[in-house]
């Protein structure tokens, strides 16, 4: 009796801590779940804020719309210091163009070098682009499509990724900034100086914004037409720019008026002698100089003459 009774017993513990650990396990899983869970959500959260933030759609198309500016802009090697004194024969000082001393083929090195940096730097912004692009769709798939444990065991790659992410968008803004240039040779003979300290020259790119018609202000009458243009940051100093002419043909090359070009010194100008009912293209662009290293874009605008009376009432009931 006494033997069946501790018999009784021992399974009595033993059942009681079976129990004790069931529900310990339950409770620890439990916790390890919840521990998951909300480490899942914290990741979760950090890497949406990094999609509304840098990634963004309105963020990324910012950027796509700056570098397809900057592929439209005329760029120009800038020199430090524009101007020098230099002794002459007779020993005195005059100040002098910085360009008149430099060597002009160490100068159009330099061209060289400028637009070989500038097209490799436009490169590299468009393939930054696509990069951030190909990187917020597959940060999207990963918070949209994968489950708790999936985006877990993926947190190393996920965090990788958003670092990688996170340079591409560093490099992508540093870059539209045109940068310096190393002068490896010197520019400027010690001959010309005649013993005049050497200057130290720096040269570094800069741009300035493309000339793009006004459509709304741009029209044509029966032999002339009026052209407008501006800039995005619609600068009040006027520069030199070259207005081209072209009388749309069948390839008929030598019609009269084909093709000219004008120089002009303002954003607006009348053009003469057209021929009524035929299609003109007009292109602007920024007069050449001595420093232009870079220009890829030009505007171009269509306008049709008119022909008759006729078509002047009906365009000006349409306006």
């Amino acid at each position: 009796f006494l033997t069946q009774q501790l018999s009784f017993g021992i399974m009595a513990m033993i059942l009681n801590e079976f129990e004790t650990s069931s529900e310990s396990t339950a409770h620890s899983e439990e916790q390890q779940d919840s521990a998951s869970w909300e480490r899942y959500l914290e990741r979760r959260s950090l890497v949406l804020q990094f999609l509304r933030s840098s990634l963004s759609r309105h963020h990324l198309q910012h950027h796509q719309n700056k570098v397809e500016l900057l592929k439209k802009c005329h760029f120009y090697l800038e020199i430090e210091p524009k101007h020098v004194n230099v002794r002459d024969q007779n020993h005195v000082m005059h100040r002098t163009d910085i360009l008149q001393l430099i060597d002009p083929c160490q100068f159009q090195r330099m061209k060289t070098v400028g637009k070989n940096q500038t097209e490799i730097q436009l490169s590299l912004l468009t393939g930054l682009l696509e990069q951030l692009e190909r990187g917020q769709e597959e940060l999207s798939c990963y918070v949209e499509t994968s489950d708790m444990m999936t985006f877990l065991s993926r947190w190393d790659l996920i965090m990788q990724r958003l670092s990688k992410l996170s340079e591409f968008m560093e490099t992508l803004v540093s870059l539209q900034v045109p940068g310096k240039l190393y002068v490896k040779h010197h520019l400027v003979s010690h001959a010309d100086l005649r013993g005049t300290r050497l200057p130290n020259i720096r040269l570094s790119l800069c741009t300035k914004m493309p000339l793009i018609f006004d459509r709304k202000e741009s029209f044509a009458d029966k032999n002339w037409a009026k052209l407008k243009w501006f800039t995005e940051n619609q600068e009040s100093h006027l520069e030199q720019c070259e207005l081209q002419v072209k009388l749309l043909t069948n390839g008929n090359q030598t019609e009269p008026g084909y093709g000219r070009s004008q120089v002009v010194t303002s954003n607006t100008y009348v053009v003469q002698d057209l021929q009524p009912g035929r299609s003109y293209e007009f292109t602007i662009r920024r007069s050449d100089t001595r420093t232009l290293v870079f220009e890829k874009w030009r505007d171009s605008i269509t306008l049709k003459t008119k022909t008759n009376a006729v078509e002047d009432a009906d365009s000006s009931a349409c306006a």
